[in-house]
């Protein structure tokens, strides 16, 4: 098991950008698959990014894609999603999660056993 502890959402005018860190307690980061989600009120939670133990494989849901960019620092125990480009519609909690698994290069999307408490993420038209 994982604790995970996400920050640097925020209000942020359209067009903006926002860096989520979510840093992972002790020292088998590296063991894990990572993902970002998001949840807006009245929404389903939708993944919006996912990347592999080693970070050359990742994933990106296509309302995001070419604006956020999900990146990992094993040496730091954490996982990063630039958010660039934003849009009132990415307005949600976005979630860190974390899964533990055997495969380097696996992406998933879904089956995370491990979550963070969430970020507030506000975007202003």
């Amino acid at each position: 098991q994982v604790q995970l502890v996400e920050s640097g959402g925020g209000l942020v005018q359209a067009g903006g950008s926002l860096r989520l860190s979510c840093a992972a307690s002790g020292r088998t980061f590296s063991s894990y698959a990572m993902g970002w989600f998001r949840q807006a009120p009245g929404k389903e939670r939708e993944t919006v990014a996912a990347i592999s133990r080693r970070g050359n494989n990742t994933y990106y849901a296509d309302s995001v894609k070419g604006r956020f960019t999900i990146s990992r620092d094993n040496a730091k125990n954490t996982v990063y999603l630039q958010m660039n480009s934003l849009k009132p519609e990415d307005t949600a909690v976005y979630y860190c999660a974390a899964k533990n698994t055997g495969y380097l290069g696996r992406i998933y999307t879904e089956g995370y056993d491990d979550w963070g408490q969430g970020t507030q993420v506000t975007v202003s038209s």
